[in-house]
């Protein structure tokens, strides 16, 4: 089950505010601080590094379970930690977390970074993004192509870190052999459309640097308004 994994300041920002954590072959995370001078850095790494610990500690109670105890306790520490430092204000992050247990993928989010399970039949996302123009598209007010250019399209309803308490969207799937999972921030998404996703991924399925470096290339070449990190998961036998 190789695993590949990208991070790229992109063409605007002067800081990279995403991170992530590769931890082969179960574990997979993917975070975008936000928050003032290095607040969004410190919030998605420390997210990322509270979630990997707590879940390599606690890996023998249900998946479930563990990947919701774990993201809120990454809540915990960047809320507690932004309401001792005023420098850190306001600060938070989203994330988006897989663990792979053989044939299931158990995931758990916040915010708008994605996940989505990408076969040769076509591509499906996992997850649904907490944001206003993600609301605006369920509810029918807007069309999905209209989300694309929507003025609010960056604001969250949902954040890690920006309240005391926050609610762990939860789900699980199975898996065939050579399926792919896709865990992204916003940077990728917002610049490149799904379906060059999905083509360019299958072009390079059999090199996943590769198809990365494309991907993060692209979304540089719409311009790179934001950072961009992926990480990349194929299924082996």
């Amino acid at each position: 089950m190789p695993a590949f994994a990208k991070s790229d300041i992109g063409q605007v920002r002067k800081n990279n505010e995403d991170s992530y954590a590769c931890i082969y072959p179960r574990l997979y995370i993917v975070a975008d601080g936000m928050g003032g001078h290095v607040a969004g850095e410190i919030a998605s790494s420390l997210a990322t590094k509270t979630v990997s610990e707590y879940v390599q500690r606690h890996d023998d109670d249900s998946p479930e379970v563990i990947l919701d105890q774990a993201v809120n306790e990454a809540n915990r520490i960047i809320y507690q930690m932004a309401q001792s430092n005023p420098e850190y204000a306001g600060m938070g992050t989203t994330i988006v977390v897989a663990f792979v247990d053989g044939e299931k993928v158990y995931w758990a989010y916040v915010g708008d970074s994605r996940i989505y399970l990408i076969s040769e039949d076509g591509m499906r996302l996992l997850t649904e993004d907490h944001s206003v123009v993600w609301e605006l598209v369920k509810s029918g007010t807007i069309t999905l192509e209209e989300a694309k250019n929507h003025p609010h399209r960056n604001i969250l309803t949902r954040a890690l870190g920006t309240s005391e308490s926050v609610r762990v969207d939860l789900g699980k799937t199975d898996w065939r052999v050579g399926d792919f999972l896709l865990l992204c921030t916003d940077g990728l998404t917002n610049m490149v459309s799904e379906q060059d996703i999905f083509q360019t991924i299958q072009r390079y399925k059999a090199d996943g640097e590769k198809a990365l470096d494309e991907l993060v290339g692209r979304a540089n070449a719409a311009g790179g308004l934001d950072n961009i990190t992926a990480i990349l998961v194929q299924r082996e036998k």
